[in-house]
């Protein structure tokens, strides 16, 4: 099991650490001691979605590029948030903030007050993002500091809850293929101080449809490491390239899904049943929190790690702080998959079922991610 380390050397700490490498001052207060990133007038972050620190060294030779990146000075390690998925991930960057902060505690999560799911991904139009969401983003912080400032990512994503979220403030480049990534974050570097933000999505709607072990992964690893390359090349050479990633990936067998439609007892006290499949949050009926888990501990034993809302929360699985508004969204109870294991409802997730990566708990494949640092000055890589 692996905690994220929010005192310097997480996904959270990224965009405010390019801040004070960009010359602004507003990032200093926001930013940790733990990420050194040169100085530099232009910046590029590229997100790689899925790609976790682990499956670059497992697959070095089929991203040359990246790897080679992993042994500079400057390039280290960090752990995403919790749980280790897209949503959570990306408003952790977007807004410099641990998720007791920010907010976004899950792909799923129950709207406080009622028995409805926030499915973070595809928002809920009874959810105001500014309200869910309050803080400044990193982004808008850039922007007031006169840098900048753009977000290069699908257009469908564009005015998504997700997006508003954690990433206002920037101004958006719709781009749908790779080669319109590229020519919007070049596009991006036309002023003298700079940042632009790219987000990649492919590597992990493969993994999750493939799996990360299979060749159509490996064959998209090989895709990314070209487009970085390129990417790379295309920028000016006073940019700085950082690539990183939201999180991890593991492969579950058929055999590895505990399907909680066939075991309903499992659910009896549980009111509402959200998470995803590596990390369920249980809301439960008033009193029930014991009851519910002792029968979960018993089903799992050492295969996942059980714990209350407290529990997490003391441990700092959302932050050094939650917020007030923050704390009734995460589950009463946390069901954290360690072994190859997967929980699943057919009947409420039925997408979920067929999908053979995931991602969202604690262990060092789906936490650990890479910060790769390319300065591009006379081919230097540091």
């Amino acid at each position: 099991m692996i905690l994220p380390d929010y005192a310097g050397s997480a996904l959270s700490d990224v965009l405010p650490s390019i801040g004070v490498a960009l010359g602004a001052d507003a990032h200093r207060e926001h930013a940790q001691a733990g990420i050194d990133l040169p100085a530099s007038r232009r910046y590029v972050l590229l997100l790689v979605d899925g790609l976790g620190l682990d499956l670059l060294h497992a697959h070095a030779d089929d991203a040359p590029y990246l790897w080679s990146l992993l042994a500079g000075p400057c390039s280290r390690t960090l752990t995403a948030g919790m749980p280790t998925t897209t949503a959570t991930s990306l408003t952790s960057l977007g807004t410099g903030l641990p998720p007791g902060r920010h907010g976004v505690v899950g792909y799923t999560c129950r709207i406080p007050g009622s028995n409805r799911l926030l499915n973070a991904l595809r928002w809920d139009s009874q959810v105001d993002p500014l309200t869910w969401q309050p803080h400044p983003t990193a982004f808008a912080r850039l922007a007031a500091d006169g840098i900048d400032t753009s977000v290069v990512s699908k257009r469908a994503f564009a005015r998504s809850g997700l997006t508003l979220a954690g990433q206002r403030g920037a101004l958006y480049r719709g781009a749908d293929s790779a080669g319109e990534r590229l020519a919007e974050a070049v596009h991006g570097l036309r002023s003298e101080r700079s940042m632009v933000y790219v987000y990649d999505s492919d590597l992990d709607a493969t993994g999750h449809r493939d799996g990360c072990e299979s060749d159509a992964w490996r064959l998209q690893l090989a895709t990314i490491d070209a487009f970085a390359l390129r990417l790379r090349k295309e920028i000016p050479d006073d940019a700085v390239l950082v690539v990183t990633a939201d999180h991890g990936m593991v492969d579950v067998a058929p055999e590895g899904r505990l399907d909680v439609d066939a075991e309903p007892e499992l659910l009896d006290d549980v009111g509402v049943f959200a998470g995803e499949g590596r990390l369920r949050q249980l809301y439960c009926r008033a009193g029930a929190v014991d009851d519910v888990m002792a029968r979960w501990h018993a089903r799992l034993g050492q295969e996942a790690l059980v714990v209350t809302r407290e529990q997490a929360i003391d441990e700092g699985w959302f932050g050094p702080g939650v917020d007030r508004e923050v704390a009734p969204r995460i589950g009463d109870v946390l069901v954290a998959c360690l072994g190859p294991l997967a929980v699943i409802s057919s009947s409420r997730f039925p997408l979920e079922v067929d999908l053979v990566g995931l991602h969202g708990s604690l262990t060092h494949a789906e936490m650990m991610v890479p910060l790769l640092v390319d300065t591009g000055r006379m081919g230097a890589r540091v």
